[in-house]
């Protein structure tokens, strides 16, 4: 019996993405890893998952040393490419934190960001998490309902392109710092469909008969890029490296 937890764009694609890169690096010190949505709003059940950790505490990996930092918080802007653009950005909890300085161990830090595509939502949940952090409101779960719903309302008004990053920052083949960075780029709201390419890729595998790993195990070393890529063919969505 095969079980794949994480079959989805973390940490299924971005450790593929690491895996296409590799090769070029003799020591990979730096990944930071960011995904930054488009109009359309996640199900009540993403955004209470996403809130739950809103100002609460976490450890990422920093220059060798394994650091506290807090949801939603480490506000910082991000420059995507065109016609992404600028976009805010705050820490998130996700499992490439501690799966990623196991399967690559040379890493010294390990980052990921998320952001909303309103400024505006991004700030307000950024606020939030500030007061949470600072014990004036215990959680950020209570408010999901009411913030789903005006979410729901802006759309219209939001950009319906989002995006994903992977930066790789080390030393390369020829011993001189190298650094490459991936981005994924979506529009007409077809981010959200994003997530799904790692489960059709997989169940495609096991239609064609091909066997899977036994056990249970991360979705990491199971589908490079273009396997996860290809049940998106259809879609608004490219690949640029730079």
């Amino acid at each position: 019996m095969t079980v794949v937890s994480g079959a989805s764009s973390v940490p299924a694609l971005s450790s593929a993405v690491v895996d296409r890169h590799l090769p070029a690096f003799r020591r990979l010190d730096t990944l930071r890893i960011g995904i930054a949505s488009g109009a359309r709003t996640p199900g009540l059940a993403t955004m209470k998952g996403i809130f739950s950790y809103c100002g609460k505490p976490f450890a990422r990996l920093e220059q060798g040393t394994w650091r506290r930092t807090y949801g939603w918080l480490d506000l910082h802007r991000h420059y995507f490419p065109p016609p992404v653009g600028v976009r805010w950005m705050g820490s998130c909890e996700v499992p490439d934190l501690d799966l990623f300085p196991q399967r690559y161990p040379s890493l010294r830090t390990v980052t990921f960001h998320a952001g909303f595509a309103s400024d505006m939502g991004h700030l307000l949940v950024w606020g939030l998490s500030g007061l949470v952090k600072l014990g004036l409101i215990r959680s950020l779960i209570p408010a999901a309902v009411s913030l789903n719903r005006i979410s729901h309302w802006i759309e219209p008004v939001v950009s319906d392109k989002g995006a994903m990053f992977v930066n790789l920052e080390g030393i390369g083949s020829d011993g001189q710092p190298l650094q490459k960075t991936w981005n994924l780029l979506a529009a007409r709201n077809h981010g959200p469909y994003i997530p799904c390419g790692a489960s059709i890729a997989l169940a495609r595998k096991l239609a064609c008969g091909e066997a899977l790993r036994k056990g249970a195990m991360p979705c990491m070393g199971l589908l490079d890029v273009d396997e996860y890529l290809a049940p998106l063919c259809d879609l608004d969505i490219r690949e640029v490296e730079g």
